[in-house]
């Protein structure tokens, strides 16, 4: 039983003085429970249950002993101007937000954080009083939802006070999150909220009411995007301001427009000579020139660079949480990359999030069965790929007991204290706003069902509640995932009622009325967003615990930015799950990898002393750049080349290709038998076999001779057995080769296992995936073939070991064994590659799939070794063929035209 929330209160202030009163950097998590533990020792907290006191010990964790680390920076060389400006700077601003984020709980050790990491960044920026003409570019790779608004704020608050008078924040696409930023905006800089409170003369809020003695002249207001008209009538004029401009604006050509043109009539000429700062939020989206004529740009790209032009002195900081954005990307040529206008040629700022931040490699890389459920009933309610037409009758099984969770979740809260926080469900699982009103209306109607049942029937003995087929529905989701949450299911069920009571559905998109304004709930706003993509960039769902995801889209940009999962749940991430289709989580897993290697990429380069130009240049040679240039070569239906590297990566064969299965079974064995003849002896791993010392010509004949699926993009031969080659005497000149295969046990039949020679190989048995058709084969539904942990095979126990440490230092983890290392953080410790050999029997899947599977097929995959610090890192062709593209992954959804929301 819990206690009082009063006396869980009351522990929490006496808790709270006494960490305060304690230095920052020994405010560690084991520190803040012991000191729980010894105010329960009290009488007035003997009632304090173990429970308590660990979600107690959580909350207080995301205030005081969150880790938050700088990150790291590539930048050209900079004339440093901040640290000898700071004497006469006086950091009005930025105090006022230091306050506001301190009295809303954000604990000393990350706001002393941000503030280092806001002066790094400030000091990259150009010095707003140094005179002459002069422009700075540069672009700040956050992590989505992970508070990249709070942090760009922090630069606006301390670059207004060093003395930047222009600042236009260039922010989402749609109005809703045009909307949000500008509220978080007033919140956090201007302090008063335009044109809101009683007669619309406007409110003050957030740093207004710690102090309001200077307020920036703002130009926006949370309902009202930019006008000429309206903004002549504020009647400031742009030249020589005591106190900053700002203007917050949607990233829209007609938008960008007018205030170029209102700009250009109130100068009457010339350029502006106030400093302007430029945050170009989501800056991979929209921003970048994708135009295909080398001598023009896209229309938003050439509206930012033509209103970069109009000032004497600026500074443009793009924001963005997936670097693979075609910014550094320029399918063409290198020379042409470092062209684009908006490349952030003086500075890139890797910002690395808190300790507590809920983010891509946790959910898919370190605890996914954690987090994620499969949606594998949809295909018949909601096909993962409709037209506008589609008509949905009912809602698939999952996505009812997905909803059953949220109402679940929230009754939880209530429990641990949280009765007046933020709830959100996210479903998002069509772009056609008509289909998002038939799923809205249907999710309507099925939380009615559950809320009627809980008013008539929730006060019932659980025992006798179990008659109501609602309620026993909710309970057996209760012990599905929330059994072991430390709550029992009579004291779940007694403030059920109370829970869903307030749910309401809520679609949310450009035509909808619908809108999600969290700040007028003071007691909390419970809802069930369902939309498309507004639902799918920028905006933040407070709260959010419960996703359904049911969206179709290979771009990595499109799918990291429709992760709205992410983000911080202090207090409730125990509770959090997401559902989607198995082969979203394994492009997910996938690209979350490739992420954390760019980024470490980008730390590797900061100690070598690179420029952002080679760091762009990184970029474009990592193995994923392929399919993200293929985005911009989408239509054309052309034989297109990418440069690639693959020291560091690891590639595999999916799919497999049915017509040449026995073919490719038999090089395996071929290469089996070769590596025992040329005096390898094999090492048994379990059920696999490790032979160490195998000559890269045997690897390479064996990738020369075997016959991928054409769809296998990053396994074409050619390029692979090139790179082999040409590394043959250096970093890849003696190779482990891992056979894989399951433990032999006394249940294996004959037909389960062969002898490669004398070694026993016990077929791993895998589920044809449900994108497998005609010769293209998929090896289940999660994009990998090799199974989690695969690529410590090889390595020392000194060289694993290291590996971890380096991972739990990097991502300030604590703990040892219960840590679950991705492969990654082993393959950064590789000495020498691995290539793993599969020989798996296909099943058909649950939904039927392709009929006549081959009894057998083989696969491969290689972990590269990293190149060694300052190694040139040898580049190789690949050919792709955007036909081909089309018909293996399909229109990216996103990018179509027809009718979305």
């Amino acid at each position: 039983m819990s206690a009082e929330p009063g006396v869980i209160d009351a522990l929490d202030r006496v808790v709270t003085a006494e960490l305060t009163s304690l230095p920052a950097d020994q405010l560690t998590p084991q520190l803040i429970r012991t000191t729980i533990d010894d105010f329960r020792l009290l009488p007035r907290f003997k009632s304090i249950s173990d429970d308590d006191a660990e979600q107690l010990a959580r909350l207080l964790e995301t205030r005081h002993a969150v880790i938050l680390t700088i990150g790291s920076v590539v930048k050209v060389k900079h004339e440093p101007w901040l640290p000898d400006a700071k004497a006469a700077i006086d950091p009005y601003y930025w105090q006022r937000y230091r306050r506001l984020l301190s009295l809303k709980g954000m604990g000393v050790p990350v706001l002393a954080t941000l503030d280092e990491v806001s002066d790094r960044t400030l000091g990259l920026l150009g010095n707003p009083r140094e005179a002459g003409v002069w422009a700075r570019k540069g672009l700040v790779l956050g992590n989505v939802q992970s508070g990249k608004t709070a942090n760009y704020l922090g630069l606006i608050c301390k670059a207004a006070d060093a003395g930047y008078r222009v600042i236009i924040i260039i922010a989402g696409i749609h109005n809703n999150l045009r909307n949000q930023t500008q509220s978080r905006v007033d919140e956090g800089f201007i302090g008063f909220e335009k044109g809101a409170g009683k007669n619309k003369l406007g409110k003050v809020v957030g740093v207004g009411r710690i102090d309001l003695q200077r307020r920036p002249s703002h130009f926006t207001s949370s309902t009202r995007d930019f006008s000429q008209a309206a903004a002549s009538q504020v009647g400031v004029p742009l030249q020589n301001l005591n106190e900053p401009a700002v203007f917050v604006i949607k990233k829209n050509a007609s938008t960008l427009a007018n205030l170029t043109q209102w700009l250009k009539t109130s100068l009457q000429g010339g350029r502006i000579n106030s400093p302007l700062l430029l945050i170009d939020d989501e800056a991979d989206n929209a921003s970048i020139n994708v135009s295909q004529d080398p001598n023009a740009a896209s229309t938003i790209n050439a509206q930012i660079r033509e209103l970069l032009a109009m000032f004497e002195r600026s500074s443009y900081v793009g924001y963005t949480a997936t670097p693979f954005a075609n910014i550094f990307i320029d399918p063409e040529s290198d020379d042409e990359m470092l062209g684009q206008d908006l490349f952030p040629r003086d500075f890139i700022v890797s910002l690395d999030p808190p300790s507590n931040y809920l983010g891509a490699r946790k959910v898919f890389l370190e605890s996914p069965d954690e987090f994620l459920r499969s949606i594998n009933d949809s295909e018949d309610a909601i096909p993962i790929k409709h037209r506008i037409t589609q008509i949905i009758e009912e809602l698939p099984d999952s996505l009812r007991f997905a909803v059953r969770a949220f109402l679940l979740v929230r009754a939880i809260r209530i429990l641990r204290g949280q009765a007046s926080e933020h709830n959100s469900m996210l479903v998002n699982a069509s772009r056609f706003t008509r289909v998002q009103s038939q799923l809205r209306n249907h999710v309507h109607s099925y939380l009615e069902e559950l809320q009627n049942a809980l008013r008539i029937s929730g006060a019932l003995d659980p025992v006798e509640a179990r008659a109501v087929p609602e309620i026993f529905e909710l309970e057996n989701t209760w012990k599905a995932e929330y059994g072991e949450a430390g709550h029992r299911w009579e004291d779940v069920l007694k403030v059920l009622h109370d829970a869903a009571a307030p749910i309401r559905v809520v679609e949310v998109n450009n035509t909808s009325a619908g809108k999600l304004n969290y700040s007028d709930f003071e007691n909390g706003l419970n809802v069930i967003a369902v939309g498309g993509f507004s639902l799918s960039r920028g905006l933040t769902l407070e709260g959010l615990s419960i996703t359904y995801f049911l969206r179709s889209s290979v771009m990595y940009d499109t799918l990291m930015q429709m992760g709205r999962w992410f983000g911080y749940r202090p207090g409730y991430e125990d509770l959090c799950r997401i559902w989607m289709p198995e082969d979203a989580q394994g492009w997910y897993a996938h690209i979350a990898e490739s992420i954390e290697m760019l980024r470490d990429d980008l730390k590797e380069m900061e100690a070598a002393g690179a420029t952002p130009e080679e760091f762009g240049l990184r970029v474009r040679s990592h193995p994923d750049s392929l399919i993200v240039t293929a985005r911009n070569k989408m239509g054309t239906g052309k034989r297109f080349v990418v440069s690639i590297g693959l020291g560091g990566s690891q590639i595999e064969t999916t799919p497999v290709s049915a017509r040449d299965s026995d073919y490719n079974v038999r090089r395996v064995r071929s290469l089996v038998t070769a590596v025992q003849a040329s005096g390898a002896t094999p090492i048994q791993l379990s059920g696999s076999w490790l032979f160490s010392g195998v000559s890269p010509e045997l690897v390479a004949s064996f990738v020369r001779d075997y016959k991928p699926d054409p769809g296998s993009t990053k396994t074409q031969s050619g390029p692979v057995v090139a790179y082999i080659e040409e590394r043959a005497a250096s970093t890849l000149r003696s190779w482990d080769v891992l056979v894989v295969g399951k433990q032999y046990t006394a249940r294996e039949r004959p037909i389960d296992y062969e002898f490669l020679n004398d070694l026993r190989v016990v077929y791993q048995v895998r589920s044809a995936g449900s994108r497998s058709s005609g010769n293209t084969l998929y090896i289940g539904n999660n994009q990998k073939v090799a199974s989690r942990g695969i690529e410590r095979a090889g390595m020392s126990d000194a060289q694993c070991k290291a590996a971890e440490e380096h991972y739990r230092r990097e991502n300030a983890l604590t703990g040892g064994d219960s840590v679950n290392y991705p492969d990654l953080a082993y393959r950064r410790f590789r000495g020498k590659p691995l290539l793993m050999l599969h020989l798996v029997r296909l099943t058909t899947s649950s939904d039927g799939g392709v009929a006549n599977l081959p009894p057998l097929v083989a696969a491969w995959g290689i972990s590269f070794p990293p190149p060694p610090l300052g190694h040139s890192e040898k580049r190789v062709e690949f050919v792709v063929n955007t036909v081909w593209f089309r018909e293996h992954f399909g229109v990216d959804s996103d990018d179509e035209l027809e009718s979305e929301d």
